[in-house]
């Protein structure tokens, strides 16, 4: 069986501001790397066989905290770019608006360096992604570095793999649905966004069926170990079983509380604040679950509250 936990970053400096921030490369915050570390110590007994990350900061120390906790010997490390998080072009850095001034067309909004928050999958703001651009290359991630390289072990018999995925929010909301739809069937259709800082979300993959044509039966049955397995290629991949075991699993951080007056993990660890601007109005929770720039813990949530 085939084993994949998609795991979003630790808090981020930019998750501290109402910014749009996709490709926009912030560090962890203080907090953000006590929840990596969680992340960490909570796998240390779970054996992964392979990270692969985001190269965006945030991502990528994330990652490293989850490898630094694996027993030897160390899983595989890769870095890839399509598990970056959606590029926002022209929004990146900017304040995000809740909703669009109903006399403007979007285009005015964008002339003014006004960036209200999209809600239909194709749009974009200019030089930017939508989401079903970022679905183009989670599904290429899905099927070139999770299903290509490790299904044809997985489902040998001779061993489960798991597979670790460090991304983002919005990505991540794309790459699940991604492995989905690969399952014989389909799957029924679900929103996978409002993942928490560090949280996770669990598939398993495994073949439909263990006879049939003579690459299936190779891939099925058990093999020795060291043993030649087929290469797994668009045109021979096996009917699948894909299902969601867990979601937004998170319990890791229940002890991992902000430090008073401290939200930076930087030489100057500015106040809460100076992110804040001293108010901090509770934000409709849909609109905060879109928007990765301004993606919330519930250790923030409770402290707004």
């Amino acid at each position: 069986m085939l084993v994949v936990s998609f795991i979003r970053h630790g808090e981020s400096l930019d998750n501290l501001k109402s910014i749009w921030a996709g490709y926009k490369d912030a560090e962890l915050s203080e907090l953000g790397v006590r929840q990596a570390k969680a992340l960490g110590e909570s796998y240390a007994n779970t054996h992964l066989d392979a990270i692969i990350t985001s190269d965006l900061k945030r991502a990528h120390a994330t990652a490293v905290a989850l490898l630094n906790d694996q027993a030897d010997p160390k899983p595989s490390f890769k870095v890839d770019r399509d598990l970056r998080e959606q590029c926002f072009g022209d929004a990146e850095g900017h304040p995000w608006m809740l909703s669009r001034i109903s006399s403007k067309s979007l285009d005015d909004h964008f002339r003014d360096g006004q960036y209200p928050v999209l809600f239909e999958r194709h749009e974009k703001f200019p030089d930017g992604e939508s989401l079903d651009d970022v679905a183009v290359r989670a599904e290429r991630f899905i099927r070139d570095h999770v299903l290509k390289p490790h299904l044809s072990r997985a489902t040998s018999g001779v061993e489960d793999i798991h597979v670790a995925v460090v991304s983002h929010g919005l990505c991540i909301s794309e790459l699940v649905p991604a492995l989905l739809k690969r399952s014989v069937g389909g799957s029924p259709a679900k929103d996978y966004r409002g993942l928490m800082n560090t949280a996770w979300t669990r598939v398993t993959v495994q073949p439909k069926v263990i006879s049939g044509p003579l690459w299936l039966v190779r891939l099925t049955k058990r093999v020795q170990p060291g043993a030649q397995l087929p290469q797994i290629t668009n045109e021979n991949l096996p009917p699948l079983i894909v299902a969601v075991t867990d979601v937004n699993r998170h319990e890791h951080t229940a002890n991992v509380k902000r430090q008073k007056g401290i939200v930076a993990h930087d030489p100057k660890q500015r106040g809460i604040r100076d992110f804040f601007g001293g108010g901090g109005a509770k934000k409709p929770v849909e609109a905060l679950e879109q928007v990765e720039g301004k993606a919330m813990d519930e250790t923030e949530m409770e402290e707004r509250n």
